[in-house]
């Protein structure tokens, strides 16, 4: 299918109301079928909007197999959340099409993409260009050392919020802002407040550990949470008291 005349549906989704939940899944760290397969079941009850899959060293084949696996025991949208040229899969409804514009390593704004190109644009997956900006959380994540850029501090406002203008005069459709896996600290509030004046749609992730953060950050379209749920699976059960009472 051409790129030109592909359904928009999950960008559209993502742009339809604030507050939404993804889960982040990687593959790496589910070293079973049955892992995973819990997980699921729990996600699906906790109603979560979306399930990213994606990370820094993820192998082909597992990248692959794990979307299957989802896609096979669940309804829940699949959005890749790339971390390499090889993380794709054409099973997935969406691919976050990552341009890491807060850092100046060339290879992860335009080299992984180029080496993808041919066998994403023959896909029929919708590919969504994306603004991907690391924040600092307050650690070395995995994204930071694999592609050897250096996070904005969060307290640098304006070099935040003129590197997303800077993403979306490129071109680009969605904002991901991202503390990084493992981080200690969130994306502050007021720093989504203020891009959220940019009326583009929103994904923040890294640090998010707490209902109380999942509330305070619900200015975002998207709230990605990963290594929360990687060491308690229970936490779906806070995520269920907050999407019960969605409108």
């Amino acid at each position: 299918m051409s790129k030109s005349v592909s359904k928009n549906s999950i960008l559209t989704q993502f742009s339809s109301r604030k507050g939404q939940i993804a889960v982040l899944i990687d593959p790496d760290k589910f070293s079973t079928k049955e892992h995973l397969l819990e997980l699921l079941k729990k996600a699906q009850f906790a109603s979560v909007d979306y399930f990213f899959v994606g990370g820094s060293t993820v192998s082909r084949n597992a990248f692959i197999q794990t979307v299957e696996l989802i896609k096979n025991n669940s309804d829940i949208p699949v959005v890749l959340f790339p971390g390499a040229a090889h993380h794709v899969s054409k099973d997935a409804d969406a691919l976050l099409y990552l341009s890491l514009i807060s850092g100046r390593n060339p290879d992860y704004l335009i080299g992984q993409h180029v080496i993808s190109a041919s066998e994403v644009y023959d896909m029929d997956v919708e590919v969504i260009p994306t603004a991907y900006i690391l924040i600092d959380g307050g650690t070395k994540s995995s994204v930071a050392y694999v592609s050897q850029t250096t996070p904005i501090p969060s307290d640098k406002v304006s070099i935040i919020s003129d590197t997303a203008k800077a993403g979306i005069l490129q071109g680009k459709q969605l904002l991901f802002l991202d503390a990084g896996s493992g981080a200690k600290n969130h994306v502050p509030k007021n720093v989504i407040e203020l891009l959220t004046e940019l009326n583009i749609p929103l994904i923040v992730g890294g640090g998010i550990r707490s209902k109380e953060d999942v509330l305070e950050l619900s200015e975002a379209n998207v709230l990605v949470i990963g290594n929360k749920i990687e060491e308690d699976i229970d936490f779906l059960l806070d995520i269920k008291s907050i999407t019960a009472n969605r409108l």
